[in-house]
C-alpha cells in the first residue's frame, strides 16, 4: 500500500474555494478507487498550506485511478473549478510507504 500526500500552496483569500474543492474530492476519490484519508485546510499557523492524503495499492493502480478520475463528471468539474478559480498556487505530490509497522510490538 502507498500513501499519496499532496501538499498544496493555496491563495489564503480563497480558503472557501479550497474547502469546496476538498469536499468534491471527498465524493469523487473514493468512488474511483483510492482510499481517501482526507483533505486538510489551514486552521492555525500557515494560511497557505493545505494537504490531501489517500492510499492506493500501487503505482499501477494509481495510473488506472487517475484515468477513471479524469473521466468522472465530478472529477472533471473539480479540475475545471480549480483552474477557473485560481486558488491552487502550487501542488506537490509524493508517494510514501509505511515503514513503522507493526505498531506497538515490543522487540
Amino acid at each position: 500500500m502507498l500513501t499519496c500526500i499532496i501538499r498544496y500552496q493555496i491563495d489564503p483569500t480563497k480558503k472557501a474555494q479550497f474547502e469546496t474543492y476538498a469536499r468534491n474530492w471527498g465524493q469523487a476519490i473514493p468512488r474511483n478507487g483510492a482510499e481517501l484519508i482526507g483533505y486538510y485546510a489551514p486552521h492555525e499557523g500557515s494560511t497557505t498550506l493545505a494537504y490531501g492524503i489517500y492510499n492506493i495499492p500501487s503505482l499501477a493502480d494509481y495510473e488506472s485511478y487517475r484515468t477513471r478520475l479524469a473521466a468522472d463528471p465530478l472529477g472533471r468539474e473539480n479540475y475545471e473549478f480549480a483552474q477557473r478559480e485560481g486558488f491552487l498556487l502550487r501542488e506537490d505530490r509524493c508517494f510514501f510507504k509505511l515503514a513503522s509497522t507493526p505498531h506497538g510490538e515490543q522487540p
